[in-house]
């Protein structure tokens, strides 16, 4: 699976925005890769932050 979606899926399993920090603890992926894949599913529009620091899919 590719980090993007492995990302999503933590996302959509927690029902509750996280921070980057939680999503590589609960997903098990690299703290880097989780910024980086962030980085472009916030480009793409894909998650959005209702709380500061905080990510949820859109």
């Amino acid at each position: 699976m590719e980090t993007k979606e492995k990302v999503l899926e933590t996302l959509r399993q927690a029902g509750e925005p996280l921070n980057a920090g939680k999503i590589a603890e609960l997903s098990g992926i690299d703290r880097k890769e989780v910024d980086k894949a962030m980085k472009i599913l916030k480009a793409e529009g894909v998650i959005v932050s209702p709380v500061r620091c905080k990510w949820t899919t859109a």
